[in-house]
């Protein structure tokens, strides 16, 4: 069975910037399309940002675009999010994801079952 570990949260100011880590187990991730997401508190889980197998492709949802960076190390097995000009809004506990496609993660993601712990980012004004 998949494992997804996140780490790399933190308390930062507004304006700062966060670099986190995802590292996958159990799957060849050169196989996955791989994502991030995340829930603030009292809202519905969403989609941030997918990257394609190769790395060659990436998606961005438009809160974040431009701001933050997708970007994956197939040999690590591991997956990373920059996030840069960060924003109180911003505050979330941030999940990583993998799927065979990438619009997978973009639209299908709540049928994912297997879900890390999370790592929390909390951006104070």
């Amino acid at each position: 069975q998949v494992q997804l570990v996140e780490s790399g949260g933190g308390l930062v100011q507004a304006g700062g910037s966060l670099r986190l880590s995802c590292a996958v187990s159990g799957r060849t991730v050169s196989s996955y399309a791989m994502g991030w997401f995340r829930q603030a508190p009292g809202k519905e889980r969403e989609f941030v940002a997918s990257i394609s197998l190769k790395g060659l492709t990436t998606q961005y949802s438009d809160s974040v675009k431009g701001r933050f960076t997708i970007s994956r190390d197939n040999a690590k097995n591991t997956v990373y999010l920059q996030m840069n000009s960060l924003k109180p809004e911003d505050t979330a506990v941030y999940y990583c994801n993998i799927d065979r496609l990438t619009e997978y993660l973009k639209t299908r993601y709540r049928n994912l079952e297997v879900w890390g712990q999370g790592t929390l980012v909390t951006v104070s004004s």
